[in-house]
């Protein structure tokens, strides 16, 4: 942060507050409950993560190009919700409001870049199906590994520079007044206007963020699921259509999850209040981690059929041990 704040080569000091205090909601009673109920779909969702990436690793069928996607949106789900709810509670239920102003930048950095990356990594999952069904004896083709890992990995980078652009861009504020956060976490559109000095960058950043990491992938999902409809139209049959369509539902599933509730927050802006920005922001921080791994589970037949196999060996095993036992 040092090496940014002197990137224009001048001499500015900022007021930088020892720490800062998170509301949280305002005026709701009883709402320690809801803190509890976050905890409870934090715990389902990195059982449930977890479960996923043990089985793409431990079968060998599932290490296709589509399922490194899928273990990387396992894998951010997981680290983005272990982020967040743990620091949650422990403001909120153990009473802990005040954070520490390079822990708040900390907080707000892993937050923000797994929120962006569970849009990216759907965009990689949209492409997936793209080629699938658009290209499908070219699949094997267009979608190898190398480009996966490829493309995860400039996202990676692609989420990352944008966060330490708008968190840097934090760094430049002075904090003269209120060092009251109206959010659950470091929340960025809530920082930055706190400052009591010039907040432009940071409002640039607060605009233009959300163009690059939810209004683009979603673009591109839609024009994405357009072309594929557009495919299927040209299918002779229904029953076709219909089982290359059910493909897709799994990921659809996803992202109406996923875009919904943030695209409302991110659209509305300031003029949402903070209890409603808290709830959406919450919610698809959570969510979405603790319901994609069921919706794969239940919609992806490789998924279950990995699930199959590797339970039944359990019960294969377990009965070849008996034996040996009553040997």
């Amino acid at each position: 942060m040092d090496l940014f704040n002197s990137a224009l080569g001048k001499n500015i000091t900022f007021v930088r507050p020892a720490y800062f205090i998170i509301s949280g909601f305002i005026g709701i009673p009883n709402i320690n409950y809801y803190y509890v109920f976050l905890f409870f779909v934090y715990v389902v969702s990195v059982l449930g993560n977890t479960a996923v990436m043990a089985l793409i690793y431990l079968d060998y069928n599932l290490r296709t190009p589509k399922y490194v996607a899928v273990f990387n949106l396992a894998f951010v789900d997981l680290i983005g919700s272990s982020a967040l709810v743990p620091k949650v509670i422990d403001i909120f239920l153990f009473n802990h409001p005040s954070i520490p102003y390079s822990d708040c930048l900390t907080f707000l950095f892993t937050c923000s870049t797994c929120l962006w990356m569970q849009s990216f990594n759907l965009v990689a999952l949209s492409y997936d199906r793209l080629v699938a069904i658009i290209f499908p004896l070219h699949y094997q083709v267009k979608v190898t590994h190398r480009l996966m890992f490829s493309l995860i990995a400039f996202f990676w980078v692609l989420a990352i520079t944008i966060t330490l652009i708008a968190t840097g861009f934090i760094t430049r504020l002075s904090f003269c007044e209120s060092v009251v956060i109206n959010s659950y976490y470091c929340d960025h559109g809530q920082m930055y206007r706190l400052a009591c000095n010039d907040n432009t960058p940071s409002f640039v950043m607060a605009k233009l963020g959300p163009v690059l990491t939810l209004w683009l992938p979603l673009a591109f999902i839609l024009l994405s699921y357009s072309y594929i409809g557009y495919a299927l139209s040209k299918i002779a049959t229904v029953q076709e259509r219909v089982k290359a369509f059910k493909t897709c539902t799994a990921h659809l599933s996803l992202v109406t999850i996923y875009f919904i509730p943030v695209l409302i927050t991110f659209t509305m802006n300031a003029n949402i209040h903070p209890n409603a920005r808290i709830i959406n922001l919450s919610l698809t921080s959570v969510f979405p981690p603790m319901l994609n791994p069921i919706i794969y589970v239940l919609q992806t037949q490789e998924i279950k059929m990995s699930l199959k196999k590797i339970l039944k060996m359990r019960k294969q095993s377990k009965i070849a041990a008996k034996k040996v036992i009553i040997k």
